[in-house]
């Protein structure tokens, strides 16, 4: 089975997470959001499946940067705007996997999906 996991490289839940599926032997495609930006149409289908609050990187020095208006109201579709605009606010790593989609890593979920 080849997933596909979305992150940074640098980020050290991503890297935990590609330790993880190393160890694992499971086969996944990397896509960096630095290099390849997100793409729209994904984070519509991710919101779908995992909600777009799951998605929404609250915690991160991206977020916590942007102008008081910005945060103010969020809802679905300003939320993919500003993860469009600004991809280090999505919560990473994101997995595509045959059962569906993973947002973060914890180690009981990706060991019962994967």
């Amino acid at each position: 089975m080849t997933i596909q996991l979305y992150g940074i490289p640098n980020c050290d839940t991503v890297k935990k997470a590609r330790k993880w599926l190393d160890a694992r032997d499971i086969d996944y495609a990397f896509r960096d959001f630095k290099k390849e930006g997100a793409d729209p149409a994904k984070l519509e289908t991710w919101a779908d499946s995992a909600g777009w609050e799951a998605l929404l990187n609250r915690r991160g020095t991206t977020f916590r940067k942007l102008e008081e208006s910005d945060k103010a109201d969020i809802d679905r579709a300003k939320a993919i705007r500003l993860m469009v605009a600004h991809p280090s606010m999505i919560k990473r790593p994101v997995v595509e996997h045959p059962g569906g989609v993973l947002v973060g890593f914890s180690e009981a979920e990706w060991t019962k999906a994967l």
